[in-house]
């Protein structure tokens, strides 16, 4: 049997199959059918606007023989895309079978709903004759870019957004949890100056938390300006009417967007380049992050909770992987390669259109697809960890040698103080410390051997690498949410 004659279609990508149950609410927003549904919506809210008016003409119908709807017929046209489900997908997949074009095929679905509009409304509604009204002086274009901007601002509030908070969230809570449970430092894998684990914890929610309130504050721009944003065909047909009013309201009042006033053909997508750079720049954090935690997880300062019944190895049955981390890793870089091939593509056009961004736009929701499941996976996995305090512990008394550095620096502030003895205190540090281990017992007696007043003498003698995490707790306190 060939898998193509399998019936219903075997889905390609994972994000359609293997992770469908973990990507699916974005299917609600950037799936086809989410589209042609919000290019419907847009349609028929144009309709509802031409022949009801705006608030700058007194609400009067922009055009010549048609009367302002009735509260049944905004009901009845606002309905249609509500109800637009397996039905409406497969009638609209039929004109687009015969027209090649998408946006046509939604005119003429609209066209058969206002033919039926009779058999709820009864004969006197004016809905059947007004199929000329529906898509009144528009190009593709200014169904596409509205309905997309819908989508995509959709997606990222109601999807997106809430499963990237969830992890700040979640990485606030742990580093209030541990903000003082100190830790060994690893600056270039080598053992350094000690912090607690809160305090690293804290830097991601800080990094993410400014590109949260870059996401959220981004604008989603829309335009609806005719063919090559002029608003030519709208001024031959009634040129009387103040189509840039007309424009700015429906983009703003109706449409919930940003009104894009200069545009060509198409809007200009910067919005979208911004955007997805934005999320680009937020996954990569998030890939710094899964790569830490999985270090910390190999070094021994978190450790996993095994899930009942699973393997993780299939000859070895002691192990538990930190799959959840290396998920997210391979799924954040697939991510950012989508996001930023649309954010690199999207701001370019030939001279008033071309159609590159047609199937590029098409790959949003994978894009955004690929990033929801590594922040599932991340959210999973840090739910499923904690920290191991003996190792943590162990790390920090076999590590004295992190001492030197406060007690060259106090041999500093000595030296500049005039007291003698104090000369070269790096080099002396360094002779002691580089490439030696070092005992607690040799910290105290290298402090003995120099001349510090006995109220510094106590005081350095007094640090021990637990100890030695200075204002680490307080820090926390200045993480962005």
């Amino acid at each position: 049997m060939q898998l193509t004659d399998i019936s219903p279609a075997i889905a390609l990508s994972p994000l359609d199959g293997r992770y469908q149950t973990q990507t699916s609410p974005l299917v609600e927003y950037l799936s086809e059918p989410a589209l042609n549904r919000e290019r419907i919506r847009v349609e028929v809210e144009w309709m509802i606007l031409l022949a009801n008016g705006y608030a700058a003409n007194g609400d009067q119908s922009v055009l010549d023989g048609v009367e302002p709807l009735s509260d049944e017929e905004r009901r009845y046209l606002r309905d249609i895309p509500e109800a637009f489900g397996k039905e409406g997908i497969a009638a609209h997949a039929t004109y687009e079978k015969i027209t090649h074009h998408d946006v046509k095929a939604v005119e003429y679905y609209i066209d058969d709903q206002l033919e039926r509009a009779v058999e709820t409304l009864g004969p006197d509604t004016q809905l059947p004759r007004l199929k000329t009204l529906v898509h009144f002086a528009c190009t593709s274009e200014d169904i596409n870019n509205l309905s997309i901007a819908r989508c995509v601002k959709g997606a990222v509030e109601h999807v997106w957004l809430p499963a990237a908070q969830a992890i700040v969230d979640l990485l606030a809570a742990k580093a209030q949890e541990h903000r003082t449970l100190p830790m060994l430092s690893m600056t270039h894998g080598q053992p350094a100056t000690p912090t607690t684990l809160g305090k690293e914890l804290a830097v991601y929610v800080h990094r993410l938390g400014r590109q949260m309130i870059h996401i959220r504050a981004q604008e989603y721009l829309g335009k609806i300006n005719g063919a090559t944003g002029t608003f030519g065909a709208h001024v031959a047909a009634r040129p009387q009417a103040d189509w840039i009013a007309i424009s700015r309201e429906f983009v703003e009042g109706r449409m919930g967007l940003t009104w894009n006033p200069l545009t060509t053909q198409i809007e200009s997508h910067d919005w979208q380049a911004e955007l997805y750079g934005a999320i680009s720049h937020t996954n990569r954090i998030l890939h710094n992050l899964a790569v830490d935690i999985w270090m910390y997880i190999s070094r021994g300062v978190f450790a996993q909770e095994p899930v009942k019944g699973a393997t993780g190895s299939s000859t070895m049955p002691h192990k538990v992987n930190p799959i959840r981390f290396e998920n997210a890793e391979a799924n954040l870089e697939l991510s950012c390669s989508l996001l930023d091939t649309l954010a690199t593509t999207l701001v370019e056009s030939r001279w008033q259109r071309d159609l590159t961004d047609s199937t590029t736009q098409r790959n949003i929701g994978s894009a955004l697809g690929y990033s929801l499941l590594a922040l599932n996976n991340l959210l999973g996995g840090l739910q499923a960890v904690h920290p191991n305090t003996h190792a943590i512990a162990a790390e920090l008394d076999g590590n004295w040698e992190v001492l030197g550095e406060p007690i060259q620096t106090a041999m500093r502030a000595e030296e500049l103080a005039g007291r003698p003895g104090m000369d070269h205190p790096y080099e002396q540090v360094k002779a002691l410390m580089r490439g030696h281990a070092i005992s607690q017992r040799d910290v105290e007696r290298f402090i003995d051997s120099l001349p510090f007043d006995e109220q510094t003498a106590r005081r350095l003698k007094e640090l021990t690498p637990d100890s030695y995490v200075g204002l680490a707790a307080q820090l926390v306190n200045y993480t962005t949410r």
